[in-house]
């Protein structure tokens, strides 16, 4: 059994003007999902990514924990670009950053990678 939630898929889908963002993951073989909706802006999807990402995390945790995404960005680093997410848990007045390689020109992908990043160390404890 992974200690970690695996990530299950992303979808992105357009409706209406709005883009809607499905984050899957599998955890101790359940699968959680979270979903955002938001305008179809560049710097829109980044965040709609990590909140939907943070949506999942807190059935993960079966909604004993808050999450907020207080900032997510992607940045070129030398010669690769990363996605970065700053998540706080809210009811434990907690902070943690999470970075991930945007890999096959997927930025999305990468977000999901670093909110887990920000979060794993944490996640086998928020289930218990």
């Amino acid at each position: 059994m992974p200690e970690r939630p695996v990530i299950v898929h992303v979808q992105e889908s357009l409706e209406g003007g709005d883009v809607r963002v499905t984050v899957t993951l599998s955890w101790e073989d359940e699968e959680f999902s979270g979903q955002a909706v938001g305008g179809t802006g560049d710097s829109t999807l980044p965040r709609l990514v990590g909140e939907a990402t943070l949506h999942a995390i807190e059935k993960v945790a079966h909604d004993a924990i808050t999450l907020d995404l207080s900032a997510v960005a992607t940045q070129e680093l030398g010669d690769v670009r990363i996605a970065l997410a700053q998540v706080d848990i809210t009811n434990l007045s907690e902070r943690f950053v999470g970075s991930a390689v945007i890999r096959d020109d997927d930025p999305s992908l990468a977000t999901v990678r670093a909110v887990l990043d920000a979060l794993n160390r944490r996640i086998s404890l928020l289930d218990s």
